[in-house]
């Protein structure tokens, strides 16, 4: 159950700790006091989507915050799953902080969680019925999903979707290699054009660094050849003069006999010998590359061209040698996809039978399970509406079984009804009046949720169409729904805010020039007059007054069936 909503700097709402108990809880206000503040508050802890726009004008950030006691074991096993259980037993705490750059931080028993893991939580924690899912029951797209929540389907569904998705894709497939006929034979051309290309081409890695460099020589050669003969002929000499590598023979024969003589002159011996032998590699050295230096007009001409063969491939298929590669790596995996297209399409069609075989006998299952539980739902639902002021209402749950397959399966659903005897069954969109729709929705919620392992239900403005005695039956309804689950609902009607164990006034002022809204539980003589101004208006008079407390003893009355003598004692105490 939900024990603490505490809300700051929420729209209107400066601060409000708003204290729950078990049982039903009605709160009610002028419109536009700032009740739908707090179901968004209680929303935002759910992890509901929030916006910036949500935070009070001129604050920073806002913030809510909720305790849970009580907790159910499932949502027992899902925390210590998340491992987010608290230090106290049987509760928990969550909290969220709303900025005005409009990002929220969550936690759940001080720890940063996201807002999705609070989604994960709030199926066990408060079921809103909002005025949007009145809207909902007439739209019947939404009925498949409520008889499924009913015949708790979730299993099947979680197993027929893959199915159902797989089935999408291989169709996808097939469609495109079906339809695509044409276009796969010109791409096949054009790719085989490309990879002739390339094939013919015989790159390699690097090759367009050596070949530049080639070039460079080319460009230079003159200046490099002149020079390798400069070099060349200082070192070997020529007809007329000795080279340096004679002279150096010379010095190192020279010293070489003086050392002989006398070792004084062995270290500059040994050093003439080394300049003799480095002179002579040096030598060496030059002459081959003098030698390597001669090429041919044609050579060039040969680098030049494969060069520009490179720049062109490079301009078509990539800027390096190592993409056009890749390039034609990939096309090379696609045309051979494309050439076995033929065979891939009767793979994919056998694929899509076996799948479908899958997929239909899962739908098939589905269909059972539906048909079974719409019954079952039907009869729970006339049952529930009887207690409603609706005992001569017939309803009918089509489940139409037709041989496509969709999302759901093979079925549609639709809620069918007949408020009046001797018409026949008709969807709630043609049928239902306001105040219908609104029964019809609580009968539902209460038949939808009784085996829900939620702890608390909340029902914004569910008695919208309704007066009267229908007021009234709504009114023990929820009471019945109490008995369960705690309950809470926002309402404008005098018979349900009188039925309510606790009842909270949602009310607006100005202070200065600012809107506050506050949040305050009222004690019995609260309670008569804001039911008093439930049914007169602001004029509130005696009359009302005493309508009010009837109303308060009459509810008691079918709680507790001691409405006499609480009515006569509490007259006695405002009597002048």
């Amino acid at each position: 159950m939900l024990q603490l909503l505490h809300i700051e700097n929420i729209a209107v709402i400066e601060q409000a700790d708003i204290e729950l108990e078990q049982g039903l809880t009605v709160m009610s206000g002028e419109t536009g006091a700032g009740k739908s503040i707090v179901i968004d508050s209680v929303g935002a802890i759910l992890g509901y989507r929030v916006s910036r726009d949500l935070i009070r004008s001129g604050a920073k950030k806002g913030f809510v915050s909720a305790v849970f006691t009580e907790l159910s074991p499932g949502l027992t096993a899902l925390l210590d799953e998340l491992q987010l259980s608290g230090d106290e037993p049987d509760t928990l705490h969550i909290q969220r902080q709303i900025t005005a750059d409009g990002k929220s931080t969550c936690r759940v028993n001080m720890k940063p969680v996201t807002a999705s893991v609070l989604k994960s939580l709030a199926p066990f924690l408060i079921n809103i019925h909002g005025q949007n899912d009145g809207q909902k029951l007439l739209d019947e797209q939404y009925h498949i999903d409520y008889l499924d929540g009913f015949a708790e389907n979730q299993a099947l569904l979680e197993e027929y979707r893959p199915h159902y998705q797989a089935l999408l894709a291989l169709k996808r497939e097939i469609t495109a290699l079906e339809t695509g006929e044409q276009e796969r034979l010109q791409r096949v051309d054009m790719l085989s054009f490309h990879q002739q290309e390339i094939e013919q081409a015989a790159l390699r890695p690097g090759e367009d660094e050596e070949l530049q460099q080639r070039k460079a020589f080319f460009d230079h050669a003159g200046k490099i050849i002149a020079s390798l003969g400069q070099a060349q002929q200082a070192l070997a000499g020529d007809d007329e003069l000795d080279g340096a590598c004679t002279l150096l023979d010379r010095a190192a024969d020279a010293l070489a006999a003086a050392s002989d003589v006398s070792d004084a002159f062995a270290s500059i011996a040994d050093k003439a010998q080394e300049l003799r032998y480095l002179a002579a590699d040096l030598r060496d050295m030059v002459s081959g590359q003098f030698v390597n230096s001669e090429f041919s007009q044609a050579e060039r001409e040969l680098t030049e061209q494969r060069l520009d063969d490179i720049f062109r491939l490079k301009q078509k298929y990539g800027g390096t040698i190592e993409e056009i590669l890749a390039y034609q790596e990939k096309i090379t995996a696609e045309l051979d996809s494309m050439q076995h297209a033929d065979t891939r399409r009767d793979e994919l069609r056998e694929q899509y039978r076996a799948k479908l075989a899958e997929a239909k006998a899962v739908a098939a299952r589905l269909t059972d399970a539906r048909r079974q539980a719409a019954n079952k739902l039907e009869q729970s639902i006339i049952a529930e509406l009887a207690e409603l002021d609706m005992e001569r209402v017939r309803m009918r749950i089509a489940v139409q079984t037709g041989t496509k397959l969709t999302v759901h399966g093979f079925d549609t659903v639709a809620f069918e009804i007949s408020v009046n005897p001797g018409e026949p069954e008709k969807p709630l969109s043609k049928v239902a009046s306001g105040g219908e729709l609104s029964r019809i929705m609580l009968a539902m919620k209460n038949v939808l949720t009784a085996g829900e392992d939620v702890g608390m239900l909340i029902f914004d403005e569910i008695d919208t169409g309704v007066s009267g005695h229908a007021a009234q039956q709504i009114a023990r309804k929820l009471a019945a729904i109490s008995k369960k689950k705690q309950t809470l609902c926002v309402t404008h009607l005098p018979q349900i805010a009188a039925m309510g164990e606790h009842h909270l006034l949602i009310r607006k002022s100005v202070r200065g020039e600012r809107s506050y809204t506050d949040v305050s539980p009222m004690d019995y003589e609260k309670r008569v007059c804001e039911i008093a101004r439930m049914i007169s208006g602001e004029q509130i008079t005696e009359a009302s007054k005493n309508n009010a407390a009837e109303l308060l003893g009459a509810a008691e009355q079918h709680k507790t069936g001691s409405a006499t003598v609480i009515i006569d004692e509490r007259r006695k105490e405002r009597a002048p």
